[in-house]
Order: C-alpha cells, then structure tokens, then sequence
C-alpha cells in the first residue's frame, strides 16, 4: 500500500520510490497520473489499471500473481490508497488469503488539511466523499453536525456551497476551514465561519479538488438562523441602528444567515412589498 504526492511530485518518500521501482507490477487506480510520476522519477515497472469498475476481477488476478510470490504495489491516483479510493477491498482479499500486506505512508489529503485548518487535531472524523442522494445525505450531515470532534470531508467544486449551506442550516455559523489543490502551485487554505465562506465562494468560483473541516459541536454554540423576510428585514434595521449603513447592512445580513447579498436585498423588497417567504 504505496502513497503518493497529492501534487507535489516531490512529496514522496525515497521508500516509496524504492519500493515502486522494485516490486514486479504497480497497480494503479490511474494509470496515466502514475505514469507521469514514474517518467518524472525515471521508474520503468510495469503499471496496471485496478480502479472502482474493476476492482473485483482485477483484485483476484493480482491475489493470484501475490501467491506465485510476486511482489505488487497498490496506489491511488494521488495520497494513500485505500482512503476513499480502491484498495481496502485488494486488502482484505490478501489478507484472506495469508499474504503480507506493508503499508508505504505518506501523503494524505485528510491529515494535510486537517493540521492547517486552525481548528482541533486531538480528535477528528474523517467521512469521505458525502453521498449525493437527498436521503442519505441528509441522514450522515444531521450525524456529523452532532459530532463533538472536528469533521473532515471531501467535496467537489460544483456542490461545495450547497453542502456548506446545509451544515449552516444544521449546526449553525462554525469555524471552518477550505483547502484547495494542496501542494499545487494554486493551493489555497480559506477560514472563517459558515457565512464567510458561502458568501466567498458565490463571489469566487469555486475550483479544483476540496477538503472541508468543520468545528465540532464542542465549545460551538449553534444559534437559531433567520428564515422569512420579515426577519431579515427586522434585522437588517437593526444593524442599520447599530451603525452600519444601508449596503453594510444587507452585507451582514447574508453573512449572519449564510445567503448572497442579493437573497437579503431580494427578501428585503418583498418585506417592503408586504410579501412573506
């Protein structure tokens, strides 16, 4: 069980490229990025494919080339195999079947977020990928805002607001922490609460490969969020009272509730108007 960089090719451990260059076959969950790592290190082993679609014919042949005594290296398309990618079911099968399995550490997504974040590392949970069905959904973000510990998770571009949006919802306005193509030239660490980052990613598009860590329940008081017009409307009033002028009003507003500028501006018109949603 090989790791290998997330990004930067430089991220690997001189074991690591030992073992890679030694074993008799990589299996590779992609073919072509393991390629690239091994033309830049000048490693000529052979590479096969073993990825989610394959996973249980490719695993018996590589359980079979095991027990004629050769020696294989498992890798992930990038960090530590077998963490929300292939790889604990090839080690379950070795396993079963009495073969060695030796882990080569390094690299991993989880844990490099996590000690950047700002927030707790004693004690964490890690979920993966969040499911996309409603139901499911629904059911692991209500376990995970319940959680005492801090919260790891992987999500893509295109729902990053959408799921901050929801935990907003659930758990109210916690400190959190988004990173961006760790160890990449474009990498990038974004703090601060719920609010905060829904409101940076609407005005910034968001890209490339995200980790989330989210506080805990612990020390993180949830407070109740604003929901119809008459409300927002009420509030914003009295943040213009506090001081604050018109624009920086509605500017607070979304970042309390954890909706755009222009959702505040909208439902203020509709209070205005004397409609209520």
């Amino acid at each position: 069980m090989c790791a290998t960089p997330i990004g930067n090719l430089e991220d690997i451990t001189l074991r690591a490229l030992r073992v890679l260059q030694e074993v008799s076959l990589i299996a590779a969950e992609d073919t072509r990025r393991t390629r690239k790592l091994l033309s830049y290190y000048d490693i000529h082993t052979p590479v096969t494919s073993y990825h989610e679609h394959n996973k249980h014919n490719k695993g018996l042949k590589l359980i079979e080339r095991l027990k004629e005594g050769k020696d294989i290296a498992l890798v992930s398309d990038a960090g530590t195999p077998g963490i929300s990618d292939p790889g604990q079911e090839l080690v379950a099968l070795a396993v079963g079947e009495g073969i060695t399995v030796t882990p080569v550490p390094g690299a991993s997504a989880v844990i490099t977020s996590l000690i950047i974040s700002g927030l707790p590392t004693n004690r964490f949970a890690f979920e993966g990928f969040l499911p996309r069905g409603k139901k499911d959904r629904s059911r692991i973000l209500t376990e995970l805002v319940a959680e005492e510990r801090t919260i790891v998770f992987y999500e893509s571009p295109h729902r990053i607001v959408k799921t901050l949006r929801e935990i907003l919802q659930l758990a109210g306005d916690r400190n959190a922490a988004v990173t961006r193509e760790l160890t990449k030239v474009y990498e990038q660490t974004i703090r601060g609460r719920l609010s905060f980052l829904i409101e940076y990613f609407q005005e910034n598009p968001p890209k490339g490969e995200f980790t989330v860590v989210v506080a805990g329940t612990k020390g993180e008081k949830k407070e109740p969020l604003l929901r119809d017009s008459k409300d927002i409307h009420e509030l914003v009033n009295d943040l213009v009272l506090k001081g604050y002028d018109k624009k920086g009003a509605i500017k607070e507003a979304a970042r309390i509730i954890g909706i755009s500028k222009r959702e505040v501006y909208n439902l203020l018109l509709d209070a205005q108007n004397g409609k209520t949603r």
